[in-house]
């Protein structure tokens, strides 16, 4: 009797520590998430030769998907496709009368980030982020008129391309996640496929929400 009221309490205190194990892995356990995500960009341009330029940020729409692949613990990586809108409002004089030049451009991107997730409910990210210019609309105003004009770009045309980098942060809140990015130019493609770096480069805030799937 004593000796199966002794297996008993092993078996007891076996399955309890079993389940316990379990509970701990999977509370730590990392997996694929897949999410869709958007929010606002806030970019300018800066002049890359450091010559006078002044303009205004202005407010851009941002969406698409994002994939977190856990590669250890802490450490993963997450790929993304989005749709980002950026621009900026500049003004000046020409002719002695004053003008306002309103820019948007709309990119497809792709960024490609590392991911550090120290705690739960923080990821860090950082990675270069590659854009493909689709859409550039500009708006010309002065006292007398306003004039828009709209150019789209073939697929075909690589220098269009331009490489980014990206750092920022999310916040996770079991499947929502707020995120926000840092973000600007390095360079761009010329149809030769030399690398350049444009006079005027982008510069911009992204805040997003973002939803993802278990």
């Amino acid at each position: 009797m004593k000796k199966f009221i002794m297996i008993l309490i092993m078996a007891t205190l076996a399955t309890t520590f079993i389940n316990l194990a379990q509970s701990k892995a999977e509370e730590h356990r990392e997996i694929l998430h897949v999410g869709l995500k958007i929010g606002v960009n806030y970019s300018n341009v800066w002049d890359s030769e450091g010559e006078d330029f002044v303009a205004n940020s202005a407010f851009g729409l941002v969406f698409g998907g994002f994939v977190s692949i856990p590669i250890w613990k802490y450490v993963g990586f997450q790929p993304g496709l989005l749709f980002s809108q950026k621009g900026f409002e500049g003004s000046g004089k020409i002719l002695g009368g004053d003008y306002r030049l309103t820019r948007t451009t709309n990119y497809i991107a792709i960024p490609l980030l590392a991911t550090l997730r120290p705690i739960k409910e923080i990821t860090i990210v950082a990675g270069p982020q590659y854009s493909y210019l689709v859409k550039q609309t500009d708006v010309f105003e002065n006292a007398l008129t306003t004039v828009e004009q709209e150019q789209e770009f073939e697929n075909d045309n690589i220098r269009n391309n331009t490489l980014s980098f990206l750092i920022g942060l999310d916040v996770n809140m079991d499947q929502l996640v707020f995120g926000t990015r840092l973000g600007w130019d390095l360079h761009q493609n010329h149809g030769d496929g030399n690398s350049h770096t444009p006079r005027y480069r982008n510069s911009w805030v992204q805040f997003t929400v973002g939803y993802r799937f278990q």
